[in-house]
């Protein structure tokens, strides 16, 4: 790995956690601050350097403490993570390692297979994980607790998208009672996860688009799916933690519901192909944070140069208020390690 010009070792700025509240409030933070998703796993080693391959195999969530150092050595003020291994049962997929059919695995096709279901209980699953990061934390830094998939990506991966589609038309109380199913054991996920003192903020990570609409009708996602992110949104908040979206997909005809409704206080994921951020920027930053957006695509078929002055315009644009710099979506391993780093560069470079 080459990391050419844009890369001059660890920062030195201690971490903040502070900033990325800032940002979320959609103030102005002490510096121009980073939001990533996820990073890939050559990322997280090349980031992490000498002190993590130094570490014995054997040492218990190496790979969450490596990804710890590295988000810290970027310049990150926190860490994306899941806060135990809690996820929903998962039926059989043939996929070629990169794509998974969305009708693929269905386990829930009418009421006698939902009464058969297994499902797995989120309190089953301990914290060791992030009591591991906690008591090895970095100054300054907290972690962003991410959910096993979503409301609606889970409902799907369950029924099938095309089965879900047949149900919400056939049966809608069974509808209902798979969201409520799913639902129920997020919400208590995410109760567990917002006990823990290294928890600052959660993200719902749930895909709720395509590229042209939502991937349900906006009235079933206002019945079926957006009461459930209501309730999560108003846990967190409850207990004085600020609360993220990421969703991919055209979301238009929901964003009063995201905004107003759910009251998210952040938006993570844009595409240029659907709206670029620079528009969501100029639409919505006075109502909710803007979070990442350098789309994937961009960063992949352009150079570093124009990474680094797209990533430079964009902090300039909006002097980082209600602004976090990052990708569209997250840096997986065909991203040109050169083009991610042009990218940070531009933030660990800018003083305000």
């Amino acid at each position: 790995m080459n990391p050419g010009k844009w890369w001059k070792g660890p920062v030195k700025q201690q971490a903040d956690f502070n900033n990325l509240l800032k940002v979320l409030k959609r103030q102005k933070p002490s510096r121009p601050t980073l939001f990533e998703l996820f990073l890939n796993k050559d990322l997280h080693s090349y980031l992490a350097g000498p002190e993590a391959a130094e570490w014995p195999e054997s040492r218990p969530f190496r790979p969450s403490l490596t990804r710890m150092l590295a988000y810290r050595n970027a310049g990150y003020d926190y860490l994306t993570i899941a806060a135990s291994d809690f996820k929903f049962p998962r039926g059989e997929r043939r996929h070629d390692g990169r794509t998974i059919s969305l009708n693929e695995g269905a386990m829930i096709t009418d009421r006698e297979s939902f009464k058969r279901f297994k499902w797995f209980e989120p309190e089953d699953f301990d914290t060791a994980k992030i009591d591991t990061l906690y008591e090895n934390r970095p100054e300054g830094m907290k972690l962003v607790i991410l959910s096993p998939g979503g409301v609606l990506e889970n409902v799907i991966a369950i029924t099938g998208y095309d089965n879900l589609c047949f149900i919400l038309a056939d049966d809608p109380d069974l509808a209902r009672d798979i969201f409520d199913s799913v639902g129920s054991r997020l919400l208590r996920y995410y109760g567990l996860a917002l006990s823990h003192p290294y928890t600052g903020a959660i993200m719902l990570n749930d895909d709720w688009g395509f590229k042209t609409q939502t991937m349900l009708a906006p009235d079933d996602m206002q019945r079926y799916v957006i009461p459930w992110h209501k309730k999560m949104a108003d846990l967190g908040h409850s207990q004085g933690k600020l609360v993220m979206m990421h969703s991919c997909g055209q979301l238009e005809a929901v964003m009063d519901d995201i905004i107003d409704v759910i009251r998210f206080d952040g938006k993570h994921s844009f595409e240029d192909n659907i709206t670029s951020v620079e528009q969501m920027y100029d639409k919505y930053s006075d109502r909710i944070a803007i979070i990442g957006g350098i789309d994937v695509d961009f960063i992949c078929r352009h150079t570093p140069d124009e990474v680094y002055r797209r990533s430079k315009a964009m902090i300039e644009k909006t002097g980082c208020k209600g602004y976090a710099l990052g990708s569209g979506n997250s840096i997986p391993d065909y991203v040109p390690m050169q083009n991610y780093l042009a990218m940070i560069s531009a933030a660990i470079e800018t003083r305000f």
